[in-house]
């Protein structure tokens, strides 16, 4: 069975930037490599892998934003195999879980990987969606 360790060495031979954070065991900041993209964040919860990004806030503005939510909806049908976006109160996140028992070095890269992809090239375009009207 996996651990937290054998999820740290990953993140190590990915040659990833990431630092754990002190006060919460088991989870970690991975830092992308362009500074204007949101960090991934990971936790080791056994039974699984959690990564989560905040990707922005749902629009205030009491609009039904419908050309957002079929943009996520879409991306989530048509390019995303490893994480989908969806909302968490009032925040747009892309997220993805994966079993730590059988987690191999393999899918955790194509996990990290398919985020940052989805990263450059959707946050700023839904940025847009969700500032209009």
């Amino acid at each position: 069975m996996r651990s937290q360790k054998d999820v740290e060495a990953y993140l190590g031979r990915m040659n990833r930037k990431f630092s754990q954070l002190e006060d919460q065991p088991g989870t970690y900041v991975i830092s992308p490599d362009d500074p204007q993209l949101p960090p991934i964040a990971l936790r080791v919860d056994p039974p699984i892998v959690l990564l989560r990004v905040h990707v922005g806030e749902v629009p205030k503005d009491g609009h039904l934003h419908v050309e957002l939510y079929r943009r996520l909806l879409t991306l989530n049908a048509k390019q995303l195999v490893h994480a989908s976006f969806g909302l968490e109160d009032q925040n747009i996140v892309l997220g993805a879980a994966l079993e730590l028992e059988n987690l191999d070095y393999n899918e955790l890269e194509a996990t990290v990987d398919e985020i940052d992809v989805t990263l450059i090239q959707q946050v700023r375009n839904l940025a847009e969606l969700s500032k209009k009207d």
